[in-house]
């Protein structure tokens, strides 16, 4: 992991080599880091970071994955932590029941890969290493792209809930962002 900056980077500190699911290790670092970040950074520099990690993620997925020469290694959690980091940001949970259902849905369409999720996750599958030059990056943006699907599907459903049962529904984020 401490050979090259992006294996640190996509193995999320450490947190990809758990020996049971590296994931939600992963996405409980991610909000346990975005809590502690959102102490000293303004929403709208939180977004900023956030694009940051998203941009290094898909260079230290792809660098990881070019090295480990898989496509798809289950201990690169980088794409965890910056999709999770997103959906935290728009939604700004301010209650732990919230922040809990989010955390749920996300781990939920994460792993279980339902419908366009499953799309995303399988597209870095059929890139040919061998036959396409760039074929390490589409298959870093491959392994980013399923848990940015996965934040979209876990924003979809957290905002239907908050509808459905009369609570406003914001995305704070997004509200502090524009302000």
């Amino acid at each position: 992991m401490l050979r090259h900056p992006a294996r640190l980077l996509a193995l999320g500190f450490g947190t990809g080599l758990s020996p049971v699911a590296p994931g939600t290790v992963a996405t409980l670092w991610a909000w346990l880091s975005y809590e502690v970040l959102t102490a000293w950074v303004a929403p709208p520099s939180m977004l900023w970071l956030v694009i940051t990690a998203s941009l290094l993620g898909w260079w230290a997925s792809a660098s990881t994955a070019r090295q480990l020469n898989i496509r798809d290694p289950g201990c690169v959690v980088i794409d965890e932590i910056a999709a999770f980091w997103l959906v935290l940001w728009l939604l700004q949970a301010n209650t732990w029941t919230l922040a809990l259902l989010t955390f749920c849905l996300f781990r939920f369409f994460d792993a279980v890969k339902p419908g366009p999720v499953g799309w995303a996750d399988r597209l870095c599958h059929f890139v040919d290493p061998k036959a396409d030059k760039a074929a390490w990056a589409k298959i870093g943006g491959g392994i980013m792209l399923d848990d940015f699907v996965a934040a979209g599907s876990t924003l979809l459903v957290v905002l239907a809930i908050q509808w459905s049962v009369g609570m406003s529904s914001s995305l704070s984020g997004l509200a502090a962002y524009l302000r």
